[in-house]
């Protein structure tokens, strides 16, 4: 693999993390998660609710107002309570609270306020249909420019940046394009910072190996799967060159199969404690990237662990 083709190492500071909540049950693990990532990088935290024009159209510019005031009670009241814990000792933080099209609000915030990763809850495993926002959240995690972090019902109770006990790897899954390896420095230097060790992988869809056989005169079916596996697991091993500085030594997976169903088996049986991936930055989602795209959705709907999702 030319060198050209591996991303130049990032040192990650994060310098803001946003947190965006409705109150809801399915706010409160997403909450505990940014946190605890704000504190770990002493990142500035942003605490950001948004009333919902669209469910008060019919309604009138009164009963906006209303749910705008009663948003900003609920938003002083959890800060007040997190204060009152300790959680926010030490902690540069800040409430937003802002009425209209909830995603073109928290657009803005993420861009006034140079957000650099935003944090956001999902209801489960039932689709991104369900997640915190509804069609809200599937905005963020398609077009959001900063960093996404997705954390479903199905996560563990105990952010990993603050267990004491061991910490578990992290999963980067790779499909050797462009987004993935914009994405690659990000998982090594978060690997790095919390002390866990990167797993690399790599789905091989046999339906290539399958169609290569149909064409190919010599040899079998598994000799050419082999040939697959040991061709994509050096290039696994090329995207880390031996001069990486890692805290842990790396593991490399090659599977066959469906992406995004190997990567969520790959993700219980290491019990990983983030899945993390590669995406296109672009709003039009074209044939090249559809099937990258198709994968994170599933993996995020499906994932019982935190995942994060980075644009190149």
């Amino acid at each position: 693999m030319p060198m050209s083709l591996i991303a130049p190492a990032v040192n990650v500071r994060l310098k803001s993390v946003l947190i965006a909540t409705d109150f809801s049950e399915a706010s409160a693990k997403p909450l505990r998660h940014a946190l605890a990532i704000a504190r770990h990088y002493g990142a500035k935290f942003y605490l950001a609710h948004v009333v919902s024009s669209s469910g008060f159209a019919l309604v009138g510019p009164d009963a906006v107002a209303a749910a705008t005031e009663a948003g900003w009670r609920n938003v002083l009241q959890l800060e007040d309570d997190l204060a009152q814990s300790g959680t926010l000792a030490g902690l540069r933080h800040e409430v937003i609270v802002r009425q209209g099209d909830v995603w073109e609000e928290l657009e803005k915030v993420v861009r006034q306020e140079q957000v650099d990763l935003m944090v956001i809850g999902t209801h489960g495993r039932r689709g991104l249909g369900k997640v915190l926002f509804g069609s809200v959240a599937e905005q963020i995690f398609r077009h959001a420019d900063c960093l996404v972090l997705t954390v479903g019902l199905g996560s563990f109770q105990e952010p990993p940046v603050e267990s004491t006990s061991l910490v578990w790897p992290f999963l980067f899954a790779t499909d050797f394009g462009e987004a993935s390896l914009h994405a690659l420095p990000y998982a090594i230097s978060f690997a790095n910072d919390f002390g866990a060790k990167l797993v690399l992988l790599h789905v091989v869809s046999p339906v290539g190996v399958s169609e290569g056989f149909r064409w190919h005169t010599g040899g079998d079916l598994m000799q050419m799967r082999e040939n697959a596996r040991m061709a994509s697991l050096r290039r696994l091993q090329e995207l880390v060159p031996q001069n990486t500085e890692l805290a842990v030594k790396p593991e490399f997976i090659v599977e066959f199969g469906s992406p995004s169903e190997k990567i969520l088996r790959a993700a219980e049986t290491f019990q990983v404690d983030a899945i993390i991936m590669g995406l296109h930055r672009s709003a039009h989602i074209d044939m090249a990237s559809h099937a990258l795209w198709t994968t994170a959705y599933e993996v995020v709907r499906g994932a019982s662990c935190p995942v994060l999702t980075v644009r190149n």
